[in-house]
C-alpha cells in the first residue's frame, strides 16, 4: 500500500495523496480559486468520510490502482455525461473522451472522474487519464466461509449476469493506466447533495449566466449571408417568436474545418451585423473550434505552440502552453469580442472513434506543454472554456456558450455542453446526470418526426439550462416544417400558423420562468446545488428515486417529468409532500407514482404546495422592461417565499456586490405579500403586477 499524505483542503473536502501524482491534471492547469466562504456555510462535515485505512493502492505494470470501500447497499452516480446510464452502480467505466458513446462503456463528451453515493459523499481523482472505474462490479477472492444454499439454475441471460447479492464484500476499483501515483480529493456530505455542492464550490461555485443567456436561442442555416440572417431574425421578431440569442454558424469563416477565424465575404460588415442585432435585442453567438487552417493569419506564429498532428489540415494549438494560448485568445478578442460577440459554441473539441475517419488528434499526439494526446482529449474542451470565460472576464464582459467537451471542476465556467447526437430519452437523462459532476447539458431542438415529437423535444428544452432551437441545415423555422428536405425546399406543413402558436407557447413559458431560473443559478453560485437535478439529489433516502433519470427538479420549487412520446398517461414518482399541478392547481400528495394524463399543449409541471411563484410577463427579448413586471402566485398556504436576483450591472461578470436579493413573502393571516430586499437602499428592478391563486377564483393586482 502506497500513501504520502491526508490533508483537509478546504473545508469538508480532504485531499489524500497517493504515490507520485502527475503533473498536468485537472486540478493542476485550471484556472479556478474554491470558494472557501461559502463552502464554510454548509453543514458542518467533522471527519474525513471514508476511512483513509481503508482505502488500498497498488502500483503495477499497467499503472495504478485505488480500492475504496463500498456499503452493501450503496449506490453510485456521475462520472460525467453518462447518456446512456444513470445508477453506475455495478458497472464498469473506462471515461474516454468520445462525441459517440456506444454501449455503456464510460465514452462521453464530458467523462468527469467524480462520483457521489447514496453514501452521503464524494471522490474526485484527479486524473486526466482515461481511468477505468469498476463500480461494485468486481469481487477479489475471500477467506473460507460457509455458503448458503446453492441458488437455483438460471434460465435467461439477464438472470444469469444479474448483480451479485447485495450482501457480498464490495469495492470502488479506479485504474489510471501508465500513473505512478494520484492525489484523491474527498467530499463530506451528511447528503450526497451536499457532496456534490462542496465539489461545486471546491470548483469556484456555479456560474450565473446573463439573463439573456436564459431566454430562446436560435441557430441559423450554416451557410446564411449577413443579409439572410438579418432578414430572418426580422421575421422572428414581427412573428413574435421570443428569442434572445442569435446562434451563426461556420459561415461567417472564410475557411471552416478548419478554421480560419477569419469574417467571410458573406459578412462585408461585421461590426455593423452585429451592432445592428443588438439594437434589435439579439446577442450573437459564433460557432468555431480551434483547429487552425493554414489561411488563418495566425497559423504561422502558432506552428510552434501546436501538436504534431493536424485535425482536418489544421494546427491543434497547445492550450497549456502560455504563449500559444495568447495567440489564439488575442485574434479572437480583435476579430470578435471588440466587435460586441456575446459568446461562442466551441464545436468538436471531443473526438470520434466510431466513424469512418476518426477526426481528432490521436492520444500518441505531443505538445509543446510536455501533455500527450490522451491527457489534451480530456483537457481541451475545459481549456477553451477557461480560455473563453478569462478573455471575456479581462474585458469586463459577460459570456455564455456551448461546448462539445468538458471535464473535472468546470461548474464555474460559463458553458453548457451540447452534441450531434438525437436521442430524445437521452437527452433528458443527460440534464438529471450532469447534475451530478458540475456540468450543464443542452438537449437542443432540431427537426422532428411529427409535429408532436417537435412540441416533446421543445418542452424538455424549456426545463434544461438552454433553449436552443439549432437549424443549422434548415433554412426556416421547425414549426413550419419539421422534415428536412421539404423545409429547405420551401415546402410547408398544411396548418403551420397552428403549430407555431403552439410552439411560441412554449417558449413564452420559458420567459416567464427567466426570474426564477435566475435565482436557482444565483443558488448555484453561492451554495453549490445544480439548478437542474436529479431527484435523488434532494430525496437520497427515498428508494424510489435512486433509479428515476426522467424527472427534473427546478431550482427549489417546481418539478418536471418530459414527455417522451405521445403514448399513454405519464407515470411518474412525486416526492413526498404535497405539490400542485402547474397547469390547474390540482394537488397530489406526493411519496408515491402518479399518472398524468398527455393533454395537448401541457407536459407534466408541479409546484411544491406552499410556494410563493413570480414569473415574468412574456416579453419577446429579456431586454425588455416589461420582463420584470411579475405575476405572482400563492400555492396553497404560501409559506415557503420566493427569492429574486436583482443584477445591476447584467452584462459585466457577475459580481455579488452588484446584485440584490429579493424575498418575496405571503402572510396568510394578513393575507399580503411583502417584498423585502437584502440591500433596502438598492434600486429596485422587479415589481410585482398581480397576484393569484391557483386553484381558487382569485386575483388581486399589486
Amino acid at each position: 500500500m502506497i500513501r504520502t499524505s491526508c490533508i483537509e483542503t478546504a473545508p469538508g473536502v480532504w485531499k489524500l495523496t497517493l504515490g507520485s501524482g502527475e503533473r498536468i491534471t485537472p486540478f493542476q492547469v485550471l484556472s479556478r480559486r474554491a470558494a472557501v466562504d461559502r463552502m464554510a456555510m454548509l453543514p458542518k462535515a467533522g471527519c474525513c468520510p471514508l476511512d483513509a485505512g481503508q482505502i488500498t493502492t497498488r502500483k503495477t505494470r499497467r499503472g495504478f490502482e485505488v480500492h475504496l470501500p463500498l456499503a452493501p447497499d450503496e449506490q453510485i452516480y456521475g462520472l460525467g455525461l453518462q447518456l446512456l446510464s444513470f445508477r453506475q452502480t455495478g458497472l464498469k467505466k473506462t471515461l474516454r473522451v468520445n462525441s459517440d458513446p456506444r454501449c455503456d462503456l464510460g465514452d462521453s463528451h464530458a467523462p468527469v472522474p467524480f462520483y457521489v453515493t447514496t453514501g452521503g459523499y464524494g471522490v474526485l481523482v484527479d486524473t486526466a487519464r482515461y481511468a477505468t472505474f469498476y463500480c461494485g462490479s468486481t469481487q477479489r477472492p475471500a477467506a473460507p466461509r460457509e455458503t448458503g444454499p446453492q441458488r437455483g439454475i438460471a434460465l435467461t441471460t439477464e438472470a444469469l449476469y444479474a448483480a451479485r447479492n447485495s450482501a457480498e464484500f464490495r469495492e470502488m476499483i479506479v485504474e489510471i493506466p501508465g500513473a505512478e501515483g494520484v492525489d484523491l480529493y474527498l467530499f463530506a456530505g451528511p447528503e450526497m447533495g451536499n457532496a456534490v455542492q462542496r465539489y461545486n464550490l471546491f470548483s469556484g461555485g456555479g456560474c450565473v449566466p446573463p439573463r439573456w443567456a436564459l431566454g430562446p436561442w436560435y441557430r441559423v442555416r450554416g451557410d446564411f449571408s449577413q443579409a439572410q440572417i438579418t432578414a430572418f431574425t426580422q421575421q422572428l421578431r414581427e412573428e413574435k417568436i421570443p428569442c434572445d440569442v442569435l446562434g451563426v454558424e461556420p459561415g461567417w469563416q472564410t475557411h471552416a474545418y478548419a478554421c480560419s477565424h477569419v469574417w467571410s465575404e458573406k459578412f462585408p460588415d461585421p461590426a455593423g451585423f452585429v451592432a445592428s442585432l443588438r439594437a434589435e435585442h439579439f446577442r450573437v453567438n459564433l460557432w468555431t473550434h480551434a483547429f487552425t487552417a493554414p489561411s488563418s493569419p495566425i497559423y504561422g506564429a502558432l506552428l510552434p505552440h501546436a501538436a504534431n498532428y493536424t485535425v482536418f489540415g489544421g494546427l491543434v494549438p497547445d492550450m497549456l502552453d502560455g504563449e500559444g494560448r495568447k495567440l489564439f485568445t488575442e485574434h479572437y478578442r480583435k476579430t470578435t469580442v471588440v466587435l460586441g460577440v456575446s459568446g461562442y459554441k466551441i464545436d468538436e473539441c471531443d473526438g470520434s472513434d466510431f466513424i469512418h475517419s476518426p477526426w481528432s488528434f490521436p492520444e500518441l499526439s505531443e505538445f509543446p506543454s510536455g501533455a500527450d494526446g490522451e491527457q489534451m482529449h480530456s483537457l481541451f474542451g475545459l481549456l477553451l472554456q477557461d480560455s473563453a470565460a478569462r478573455l471575456y472576464h479581462s474585458e469586463e464582459r459577460r459570456t455564455f456558450g456551448l461546448v462539445r467537451n468538458s471535464h473535472a471542476f468546470a461548474a464555474a465556467q460559463p458553458f453548457a455542453l451540447y452534441s450531434d447526437l438525437y436521442d430524445h430519452r437521452q437527452f433528458v437523462r443527460g440534464i438529471v446526470n450532469a447534475s451530478f459532476s458540475g456540468l450543464l447539458w443542452c438537449p437542443e431542438v432540431r427537426e422532428s418526426a411529427s409535429g408532436g415529437e417537435l412540441v416533446r423535444r421543445l418542452q424538455t428544452a424549456v426545463v434544461s439550462p438552454i433553449l436552443q432551437i439549432n437549424g443549422w441545415y434548415i433554412a426556416n423555422p421547425p414549426w413550419k416544417q419539421w422534415a428536412v428536405d421539404a423545409n429547405n425546399n420551401g415546402e410547408f406543413v398544411p396548418g403551420w400558423e397552428a403549430w407555431q402558436e403552439r410552439c411560441r407557447g412554449i417558449l413564452e413559458l420559458r420567459m416567464r420562468l427567466i426570474p426564477y431560473l435566475h435565482a436557482a443559478f444565483f443558488r448555484y453560485w453561492r451554495d453549490g446545488i445544480p439548478p437542474f437535478r436529479a431527484l435523488v439529489f434532494d430525496y437520497p433516502s427515498e428508494s424510489e428515486s435512486r433509479g428515476i433519470d426522467d424527472e427534473v427538479l427546478i431550482g427549489d420549487r417546481l418539478l418536471a417529468a418530459p414527455l417522451i412520446d405521445d403514448g399513454p398517461p405519464r407515470r411518474l414518482w412525486l416526492p413526498p409532500g404535497a405539490w400542485a399541478d402547474f397547469w390547474t392547481a390540482e394537488i397530489h400528495e406526493g411519496g408515491k407514482f402518479v399518472d398524468f394524463p398527455v393533454v395537448e399543449g401541457r407536459f407534466p409541471l408541479f409546484v411544491k404546495s406552499g410556494s410563493v411563484l413570480a414569473l415574468a410577463f412574456p416579453t419577446l427579448h429579456t431586454d425588455d422592461p416589461r420582463a420584470f413586471h411579475l405575476e405572482v402566485s400563492i400555492y396553497g398556504d404560501g409559506a415557503l417565499p420566493a427569492a429574486l436576483l436583482e443584477e445591476y450591472a447584467p452584462d459585466r461578470p457577475f459580481d455579488r456586490n452588484q446584485a440584490n436579493l429579493v424575498h418575496l413573502a405571503w402572510n396568510s393571516q394578513k393575507e399580503e405579500l411583502s417584498c423585502t430586499r437584502e440591500d433596502p437602499h438598492s434600486r429596485p428592478l422587479y415589481s410585482v403586477s398581480s397576484v393569484r391563486f391557483p386553484g381558487k377564483e382569485q386575483e388581486r393586482l399589486s
